[in-house]
């Protein structure tokens, strides 16, 4: 399983899911559904620009759990 640990870099950088959504570009709903693990997927663009705001790498924001299914 594929977890999604935004909101523990976005707890780090101290920005707030409005501000993160508005400099993305992605709709705070969007935003939510990806931070709470409900998203099926993620664009590279979207991804990216969130490494960006974040300054941070993909894979402190994506960890892959084996063994672990989704709930």
């Amino acid at each position: 399983m594929i977890v999604v640990n935004l909101d523990v870099i976005m707890a780090k950088r101290k920005i707030s899911a409005g501000e993160l959504a508005e400099k993305i570009g992605i709709t705070p709903a969007n935003l939510s559904i990806l931070k709470n693990n409900k998203a099926k997927a993620i664009r590279f663009s979207t991804l990216e620009e969130i490494c960006k705001v974040l300054n941070c790498q993909p894979g402190d924001i994506l960890e892959y759990l084996e063994g672990e299914e989704k709930r």
